[in-house]
């Protein structure tokens, strides 16, 4: 019986939807979705109405009028909503993930690698004299040792960044 109901109340659910859509801008695909709705509830708290096509119009208007309000109390973002620039819980795991493998082949350069890759990376913010002076080194011989020790880190580094890459 629901699906004879349903065949029957299409054409007049359609036009009626189209019709008063349009009087207020609205989509006559919403209207006619909200009002299935309202007559699958129906069906399922009260039954078939007594007149199918009568109940269809008054719930098509009633429809329009609920949507009508929406609309006028509903205002849309006068652009997209800013995201938040904190990063969320899955980028700060990818971000310490990335550290940890960094760190980890660090500790696994040859000589003073480690600790002259880790005193670049200090969050002192360390001048080369500084450095230099730390690991008792001439400042002059510290650029090529660094280019040196970013060569072998590069090299340990690229199995695990070459696994990330899409290949086609």
């Amino acid at each position: 019986m629901t699906h004879d109901l349903v065949t029957a109340l299409r054409p007049l659910l359609a036009a009626e939807a189209s019709a008063e859509a349009h009087a207020f801008g609205g989509e006559p695909g919403d209207l006619e979705q909200a009002v299935w709705l309202r007559l699958l509830e129906r069906l399922a708290s009260e039954g078939p109405p007594l007149d199918p096509p009568g109940w269809l119009r008054k719930a098509v208007r009633a429809e329009a009028r609920r949507t009508r309000r929406t609309t006028r109390v509903e205002l849309p973002y006068g652009a997209e909503p800013v995201a938040d620039a904190r990063p969320g819980p899955e980028q700060l795991a990818l971000t310490a993930a990335r550290y940890r493998t960094l760190h980890a082949a660090i500790r696994r350069l040859p000589g003073r690698c480690p600790s002259l890759i880790e005193a670049l990376l200090s969050p002192k913010d360390l001048t080369y004299r500084e450095i230099a002076g730390e690991l008792g080194i001439s400042q002059g011989s510290l650029g090529p040792e660094r280019s040196r020790c970013l060569g072998c880190l590069r090299r340990l580094l690229t199995p695990e960044v070459a696994v990330l890459e899409v290949r086609g």
